[in-house]
């Protein structure tokens, strides 16, 4: 990964940790050095760790891990990484952890927030492609797809279009 991509990264998951504070949202912001990572996940399928644990009350938690990405205008799709999604699913699965990918740019100035479960992602019958670019498989996921929250809604909202 480039520096350009790290810096993108770092600046969307400080405007997500805003939102949040802006909301009251309790989280943990999860470190992402190799010294607080247990080397069992390097040792099996399950080797990803979210950005964010999100607490919520009467709920539980969920595991966030922010993406700063832009649509293939092309298609109206994001590209989601096929083996970050798949360590995803069996940390999921596993720990019977909720685990999902939440999606903004510059485009949107991180004022919208594109929400979507690993589960989601793997289980609406998109098809995995490979990247001409990187050689890497993706899923690319169509914007219908994703639960949107503008910089003003409420998590509430994320869970009103879940049920």
């Amino acid at each position: 990964m480039d520096n350009s991509n790290i810096k993108s990264g770092d600046k969307a998951e400080l405007k997500f940790k805003e939102w949040l504070d802006k909301h009251k949202i309790p989280y943990l912001y999860i470190k992402q050095d190799l010294e607080s990572f247990s080397p069992v996940f390097n040792e099996t399928n399950y080797g990803k760790r979210p950005d964010f644990i999100i607490l919520l009350k009467h709920f539980g938690f969920i595991f966030v891990d922010i993406k700063d990405k832009k649509i293939d205008t092309r298609y109206r799709n994001y590209c989601i990484d096929e083996t970050e999604t798949k360590k995803y699913s069996s940390l999921q699965r596993k720990f019977n952890l909720q685990v999902w990918f939440v999606i903004s740019n510059e485009d949107y100035d991180y004022k919208t927030w594109l929400w979507i479960p690993i589960s989601k992602v793997l289980e609406s019958g998109i098809k995995t492609r490979i990247s001409t670019k990187s050689n890497e498989g993706f899923f690319p996921t169509p914007l219908e797809e994703f639960i949107q929250l503008s910089d003003n809604d409420s998590i509430d909202r994320l869970f009103s279009q879940i049920f």
